[in-house]
């Protein structure tokens, strides 16, 4: 009852964006997993699933698409991150199988990678897309910071500190976490480390949660510069 209302409130204060099929096609995922069953036999199995939703382009079965950072590759007491590219082999959305996907609403897109790759969401975090138009893997970055006056998820009325050298965020970038320290700390921007590599590009922007209590609570927002 009165859900178009409910939906004439919300485009009223947060408009559905615009979205351009005309670029070349990105996704953040969201979801990663393994569909065969124990047991399956050989000539049954089935790549592996990411799931999450266009923000622009179009995708379409037989296309080819990239996957960054990709998968996590040991060499010695290094690690480092490769990318993944595969095949689009199917497309679903509620529960219905697509020939073409676009943004506005979540996709299931089957793959030819080896489950191993997709199982228990072990691809959450990455971005999909057309080979060669996926924004950079950084392991640190510059970003202009806006903290919000008290923090947020508590029950006192607690003041947000300004942020310091040294000190351990977590940063969410779109579906993807990663724990960054601060390298260098100033009124309105700041210097980070990223334990987790992630892709990003200029001018986006960035939730920061600090430990507070135990737990992290978010206190403001980056804007990558």
């Amino acid at each position: 009852m009165n859900i178009d209302s409910l939906i004439m409130a919300i485009e009223k204060k947060i408009p559905t964006p615009k979205w351009d099929k005309s670029k070349p096609a990105r996704m953040y995922i969201a979801r990663s997993f393994d569909v065969n069953v124990p047991g399956s036999k050989i000539e049954n199995l089935k790549g592996g699933v990411i799931g999450g939703s266009l923000t622009q382009g179009k995708l379409e079965v037989g296309d080819e698409i990239e996957i960054m950072p990709g998968r996590k590759v040991e060499v010695g007491s290094k690690s480092t991150y490769e990318p993944i590219k595969t095949k689009v082999r199917s497309l679903f959305a509620g529960g219905l199988q697509l020939d073409t996907a676009g943004p506005g609403g979540l996709i299931a897109i089957g793959t030819g990678l080896d489950p191993t790759y997709t199982k228990s969401d072990s691809l959450v975090g990455r971005i999909a897309g057309v080979p060669g138009t996926l924004p950079p893997v950084v392991g640190e970055l510059t970003m202009k910071t806006e903290l919000m006056q008290r923090v947020v998820g508590v029950s006192s009325d607690l003041a947000v500190d300004n942020l310091k050298t040294n000190e351990p965020l977590m940063l969410s970038v779109g579906t993807a976490t990663t724990v960054g320290v601060i390298t260098s700390g100033r009124s309105g921007s700041a210097d980070v480390s990223l334990k987790i590599p992630v892709c990003i590009e200029k001018d986006q922007r960035i939730a920061i949660s600090r430990r507070i209590a135990g737990k992290w609570r978010l206190i403001g927002y980056g804007i990558v510069q």
